[in-house]
């Protein structure tokens, strides 16, 4: 099986959290400055070059002003309607 950040689902899963972002009205640098980490970061992450974990997720979620839970959610039902 190949690595997460090569599978199709981890695209689903950072558009997901690309959109958040937009709609949330923050830009990569806001994110990134939220979570005390360089403006780089947020690029990193939308880009599938750096991976986050799941505190890391939470606490994303926390800044954009969505639930946790209602990302998983979306990101499931995301997964079944592609077929995964």
């Amino acid at each position: 099986m190949p690595k997460a950040i090569y599978r199709p689902e981890h695209d689903i899963f950072l558009a997901i959290l690309k959109a958040r972002r937009i709609e949330s009205g923050m830009t990569q640098t806001d994110c990134s400055q939220a979570l005390g980490r360089p403006q780089s970061f947020m690029s990193d992450v939308e880009r599938g070059v750096r991976r986050l974990d799941i505190i890391q997720i939470r606490d994303l979620c926390g800044i954009l002003g969505c639930g946790f839970v209602d990302v998983i959610q979306e990101f499931e039902s995301c997964l079944n309607k592609a077929g995964y």
